[in-house]
């Protein structure tokens, strides 16, 4: 796959996630779209569906990482459908480099997010990635 379609994949992805802020489930926003899931990429589905799968965790852990008093809610919807995704991918797809993640989300945070969302989500993605690069993996066992 080029990185052209890997980054069209990602944007189909975040566009689900997105509009998961305003339906019940990703199949509502699926039947929403008046579309069949044909045609959305393979791999869009697939960042998606492994998102709303890991959704509770996903966002517990960009919560850990604001600053006190700010929640979860107080992230705009955009930015944090972002979030999601490339911790989404950072955490459980080991085949795409954490770097590629933060990068590929940095950029549709600047099509996408507020002016300040492209610096707000490189650092707290930069955040989890040292976190992580901190902390034993569980999964050597």
């Amino acid at each position: 796959m080029t990185q052209q379609q890997s980054r069209a994949a990602r944007e189909q992805a975040f566009a689900l996630l997105f509009e998961m802020e305003f339906h019940a489930d990703l199949q509502a926003v699926l039947a929403a779209r008046d579309e069949d899931a044909e045609s959305l990429h393979e791999l869009a589905l697939q960042f998606a569906t492994l998102a709303v799968e890991n959704l509770p965790a996903l966002d517990e852990e960009i919560a850990k990482r604001l600053k006190p008093g700010w929640r979860l809610g107080r992230i705009p919807r955009a930015t944090r459908a972002l979030l999601r995704l490339a911790l989404c991918e950072m955490l459980h797809m080991d085949d795409i480099p954490v770097g590629v993640s933060i990068n590929e989300a940095v950029e549709l945070a600047k099509l996408y997010g507020d002016e300040d969302a492209p610096k707000f989500v490189n650092g707290l993605l930069g955040a989890i990635a040292r976190s992580s690069e901190q902390e034993p993996s569980s999964e050597a066992e």
